[in-house]
């Protein structure tokens, strides 16, 4: 990230395809081994609709305003006031919060284990279970706005350009909780709603072009009342916030069962 704000030209482009590579196979690394690591980590698809997610984050609000005002007419660039601007911070903020979300994923997965040792029935497990999840995610949630906060000031990363706060953090929460349930066996929920949130953003996208074919116009009113009132980051803050809560309430169900923390007492 430092390289893109700091360089220009070809040397940008290299910098930026080292950087990629490099994040790409040590996220990779993160997801197959340690505490994010999931022996079965969904469908084909989920990994698909996740670099999709991505690269919303980064590109997807310049798009989408560059798209409302007839656009885009040049190719993204780092430029805050560029046409097509990239947006850098909220996957830097994802990347470094990689950290705690592994922390905590292994804490969590650890508690729940002891509590399933000493409790003595399924009722008072799942009680004291729930509540540590909600925590949990909490916490994680916290860690992402520590981060996103303390990007600006960090001198090393070169980040001056605003931080999406209500984007970052709902993507984070989906994210997240799709991969905690992942890890303890439950993939169809994260693989469909991870599914369902990538189409509806591709879906905003796909009717402001749309629209200018003759007499769709009507087309793009709904997601050009969505940027005038609230501004182009309303689209991924609707998707995940929507998404994240959806997950967040199937794995209140989920993971307070034994079941889902036996599955994964011989991987620990």
């Amino acid at each position: 990230m430092a390289a893109l704000h700091l360089t220009h030209g070809q040397t940008r482009l290299l910098a930026a395809t080292a950087g990629t590579l490099a994040v790409t196979l040590s996220l990779r690394a993160a997801l197959i081994r340690g505490p994010l690591s999931a022996q079965r980590s969904g469908t084909p698809g989920t990994l698909i609709w996740t670099c999709w997610l991505l690269a919303y984050a980064a590109l997807g609000d310049g798009l989408l305003k560059a798209a409302a005002s007839g656009g885009p007419e040049a190719l993204p660039t780092t430029a805050p006031d560029a046409p097509w601007p990239i947006t850098t911070a909220p996957l830097l903020t994802l990347t470094i919060s990689c950290a705690p979300a592994a922390w905590l994923a292994h804490h969590f997965a650890t508690r729940a284990r002891q509590k399933l040792a000493t409790s003595r029935a399924l009722e008072e497990f799942a009680a004291s279970v729930r509540p540590f999840l909600l925590g949990t995610v909490g916490l994680f949630l916290a860690a992402v706005a520590a981060v996103a906060a303390l990007l600006p000031l960090t001198a090393v990363f070169s980040v001056d350009e605003p931080t999406p706060y209500a984007q970052t953090l709902t993507l984070a929460a989906l994210l997240f909780l799709a991969r905690l349930l992942a890890l303890h066996g439950f993939t169809h929920a994260p693989a469909v709603i991870l599914t369902a949130t990538a189409t509806a953003q591709a879906t905003a996208l796909a009717t402001l072009f749309a629209a200018r074919l003759p007499h769709c116009a009507f087309l793009a009113t709904p997601v050009e009342t969505l940027i005038d009132t609230w501004g182009p980051g309303a689209i991924p803050t609707l998707t995940c916030g929507t998404a994240a809560l959806a997950l967040l309430i199937h794995a209140t169900r989920k993971l307070p069962r034994a079941s889902a923390h036996a599955r994964t007492a011989t991987r620990w």
